[in-house]
């Protein structure tokens, strides 16, 4: 694929970009960023859900059709971006290919948007929304500009994605999935970072890298391209990270973090400062210290002084999705998390238990990404539901048909956990009433999961569980 190679920033006002894939939920805010931005955007997808349907809509950018269409694609366009979702046979992608126009994926249009900004990368396979958030919240607080990309809603932004002409820095969740259908290459090598973070490696997207080695690779890839004068930020105390983030280069600082200081009193957690003063956050749980102190290491590069940077978090409210809290009463309270992969369900059991120990822990988590329900990579789940004093695991057996996946017995399911007292259901009835049958006394309940439990008001359930 010809690939664009100006040296001139995109997306100056009045030019026309088409986007590929608009519908995606980074994709259809890029759109908006560059609507707002000046440029005159197109795009098109063969499936457009909400909230990005609402959102395009209400700015004028929701395509007539949808489906692909290459009558699209003109000379008259000024650049094409391909989401992730298309194929590699894209009629509209093919049109683009032919006319010689410029082709970005996401990652190379944000460093292209970007050259002359210092570009922060979070990258890690967990923890890097929530460090990103917190980042971008404590920036916000001093009123400091900054652009940014990140793969979640935030609380009090708009957009998720932000590029402007005058701010001097952007901060870019980096994403280690692939770039784009025509480039095999993770998103967070093409954005070539002056400061880096690696937040933890635990093997993830088996469909991508096939291996443990072959996934650590491309962290230590992203490692070896901090530049001269660089930062590469990384956990300390990560096995896998301490393998590929070991100091090496002369010309880059290495600094290694790990969970910050605190207490936790009363079911609250209070960071401790160089004073022994308690500062309260909203946030809990030790991968949630340590993205803390992920995000105080780069707000340090940038000119936040600690006492500055305690003065923010404090008011912190967390990641969307990211031990979001759903209801809770004096007795009780309902969490939900987008934890899948088995590092961050056994970080945010963990986290809650230890949060509230004298009461009992009733966690759900569902199965829904195609590495959770692969049967090569369940084992990797082995003790990482041990925390929770009721465990339960669902899965719709219709999700494995549709990725294409041998059935699951659930069995199966409870020996890769290695719990035996493992509830599996597949039926999310069945798990609605067998949560309202719980005894929710002096008991919490956590739910897990990057799907919806097939719809499941998960608000409605909270509701009746807490009012017992």
């Amino acid at each position: 694929m010809e690939r664009a190679t100006s040296d001139e920033q995109p997306a100056t006002q009045g030019e026309a970009i088409h986007l590929i894939a608009v519908g995606g939920s980074i994709m259809h805010n890029l759109a908006l960023a560059l609507h707002r931005r000046g440029a005159r955007v197109t795009g098109s997808d063969d499936k457009i859900f909400e909230p990005a349907k609402g959102r395009l809509a209400a700015a004028g950018l929701l395509p007539a059709q949808e489906g692909w269409n290459a009558e699209r694609i003109t000379p008259a366009l000024d650049a094409v971006i391909v989401g992730m979702h298309a194929r590699p046979d894209n009629p509209e992608l093919l049109r683009a290919q032919a006319l010689g126009l410029k082709i970005y994926s996401f990652p190379e249009y944000i460093y292209e948007a970007s050259r002359d900004k210092q570009r922060i990368v979070i990258g890690g396979s967990h923890g890097k929304t929530s460090i990103t958030a917190c980042i971008l919240h404590v920036l916000r607080y001093h009123g400091r500009k900054f652009d940014y990309a990140v793969g979640a809603q935030l609380a009090g932004f708009d957009l998720m994605v932000q590029l402007t002409d005058d701010a001097p820095i952007i901060i870019i969740e980096g994403d280690e999935y692939l770039a784009s259908p025509v480039d095999r290459r993770p998103k967070f090598h093409l954005y070539q970072h002056h400061i880096g973070v690696i937040s933890g490696i635990s093997w993830d997207h088996i469909n991508v890298f096939p291996t443990e080695e072959n996934y650590r690779e491309q962290f230590r890839i992203f490692a070896d391209l901090t530049p001269k004068a660089g930062v590469l930020i990384y956990d300390r105390d990560d096995e896998q990270t301490q393998l590929v983030a070991v100091p090496t280069n002369p010309d880059v600082t290495y600094v290694g973090y790990g969970p910050h200081e605190h207490v936790i009193r009363d079911g609250r957690t209070f960071l401790l400062n160089k004073k022994d003063e308690e500062v309260p956050v909203q946030v809990f749980g030790e991968h949630n210290l340590r993205n803390i102190s992920a995000a105080k290491e780069v707000c340090k590069q940038l000119g936040i002084k600690g006492k500055d940077f305690f003065r923010a978090v404090a008011s912190f409210p967390g990641a969307a999705r990211r031990l979001e809290l759903v209801r809770e009463s004096a007795t009780s309270v309902v969490y939900k998390d987008f934890a899948h992969a088995p590092s961050k369900l056994k970080a945010t059991a963990t986290a809650l238990k230890k949060q509230f120990p004298k009461r009992r822990l009733v966690a759900c988590l569902e199965l829904h990404t195609f590495s959770s329900l692969n049967p090569a990579f369940l084992p990797q789940y082995a003790h990482c539901f041990d925390a929770p004093d009721v465990a339960v695991v669902y899965f719709n057996p219709h999700v494995l048909a549709h990725k294409r996946l041998p059935p699951l017995a659930a069995a199966a399911v409870a020996e890769a956990f290695q719990r035996p007292d493992l509830r599996v259901i597949t039926d999310s009835a069945e798990l609605a009433a067998f949560l309202r049958a719980q005894p929710w006394a002096d008991a919490n309940l956590l739910l897990m999961s990057s799907g919806t439990f097939d719809g499941l008001d998960l608000t409605a359930l909270a509701a009746e569980i807490v009012d017992q």
